[in-house]
């Protein structure tokens, strides 16, 4: 029976040391591990301080860039509602040289007939040069149905007649658009 003892002591002190080995080598894989995820969460923690660096500096060109455009454009816009009128004044300067002219021409003349006719060569002149750059009249009369996006109804007056209640029965002032945008209403009178 002491054989039989000893052997299992023998095997008991086997279990103790394989079991305390284990434990070792348990609590050494878990330092190791817990080592490797602090080494992975730093690790993970540096490539998203870097990627969130990156990204805010992105960011921060982004934005600059933006600033940038909204002054160039700012800038530009100025610059061709500068240079738009420039054109436009260039054009209108023989006109207004032709104007002179005519004033002094009628000074001088004695003959109302041709100061009258250079004053209407003046006229188709300059109609000529505001046409070219987009100007053009509301084309309306008396007796016209009344459309309150080219006119501007002034006042109502007593129809002349049944066919003109409603219809524009005067033009007050001229109306214009600039390519195809009213630029100012025609000033009507309409029946009532």
């Amino acid at each position: 029976m002491s054989e039989n003892k000893n052997r299992n002591e023998q095997h008991n002190d086997e279990l103790e040391d394989t079991t305390a080995n284990l434990e070792e080598n348990g609590q050494e894989q878990a330092e190791a591990d817990e080592q490797s995820d602090l080494s992975g969460a730093t690790e993970n923690n540096d490539t998203t301080a870097i990627e969130l660096a990156e990204m805010k500096d992105k960011y921060i060109r982004l934005m600059a860039e933006f600033e940038n455009f909204r002054r160039r454009t700012a800038k530009e816009r100025i610059d061709l509602s500068k240079t738009a009128t420039q054109d436009l004044m260039g054009n209108l300067l023989p006109v207004l040289d032709d104007m002179e002219r005519a004033k002094q021409a009628l000074v001088e003349a004695h003959d109302v007939d041709s100061a009258l006719q250079g004053l209407d060569l003046v006229f188709h002149k300059l109609e000529h040069v505001v046409q070219q750059k987009g100007l053009k009249v509301i084309e309306i009369s008396a007796g016209d149905d009344f459309n309150s996006d080219f006119h501007e109804a002034v006042t109502q007056i007593p129809a002349p007649s049944d066919d003109l209640k409603g219809k524009i029965v005067d033009v007050i002032e001229k109306g214009y658009t600039l390519n195809e945008k009213v630029i100012r209403f025609a000033k009507v009178i309409i029946g009532a």
